[in-house]
């Protein structure tokens, strides 16, 4: 749509911190109030809107769409969301090696295994290790404790792990950058790891390429948006 509004800026309101477009309250798409927990991301989210042009461009607003389904999909149902992510934990990316060359073999360990050593210390969990694509069950007790441990996320939170989750396959990655275990290139690189290794071997698509760069900015968001709730003076 056209742009409609000259200055975007935050404001104190009971709950948090709302988003104004020439003094008038942002609203989601379900009409809901646009409020979230920290004026460093509501300040984010205000720049986004004071960055667009003549014509407001909803894909280079990435964290206000993070807020928008917090509020109006995580909200509703925080429990079912919840369990959506934690399903990711029976197929883990992270335990499921490959069966060769022994350089691939090598690189899966030095990414992951320090993510599960973390999990391991961190969650109190035990994990099976795969060879090849055949799944193997993880310990209900392993399932249990994360799926607890994402069930204490807050709906701002919990929307954020839902791009690191899906994009990387890994619940463990998605959880290593918001407990800040690991850095966000980092962490994307981890999920990318098998697809980087065919690029090596067999040259890079551009099409692939440009999807995979889609998927990084998408990541970088999720974790930005989480550092923004995490850290109140905005650092990311």
């Amino acid at each position: 749509m056209k742009r409609f509004y000259r200055q975007a800026a935050t404001e104190a309101v009971a709950g948090g911190y709302g988003v104004r477009l020439d003094g008038r309250a942002v609203k989601t798409p379900a009409r809901a109030e646009l409020v979230v927990p920290t004026a460093a991301l509501a300040a984010a989210i205000a720049g986004e809107w004071n960055a667009q042009g003549e014509e407001i461009d909803p894909g280079t607003m990435k964290l206000t769409g993070l807020a928008n389904a917090a509020l109006d999909r995580v909200l509703a149902d925080p429990v079912a969301f919840a369990r959506g992510l934690s399903a990711y934990a029976e197929s883990d990316l992270t335990c499921y090696r490959a069966e060769g060359p022994s350089e691939l073999i090598a690189r899966q360990c030095e990414a992951w295994d320090p993510l599960l050593d973390w999990a391991g210390e961190r969650y109190g969990v035990e994990f099976e290790i795969a060879t090849g694509i055949m799944h193997l069950p993880q310990p209900q007790e392993t399932l249990d404790r994360l799926a607890a441990a994402v069930r204490d996320y807050d709906p701002f939170r919990m929307v954020a792990l839902h791009p690191l989750v899906t994009i990387s396959g890994s619940l463990l990655i998605a959880l290593a950058v918001a407990e800040g275990e690991i850095d966000v290139d980092s962490a994307f690189a981890a999920g990318q790891l098998d697809e980087l290794w065919q690029v090596e071997q067999w040259g890079e698509d551009e099409l692939a390429l440009r999807g995979r760069e889609v998927k990084r900015a998408d990541f970088r968001a999720a974790a930005r948006f989480l550092a923004l709730l995490v850290r109140p003076d905005g650092g990311a």
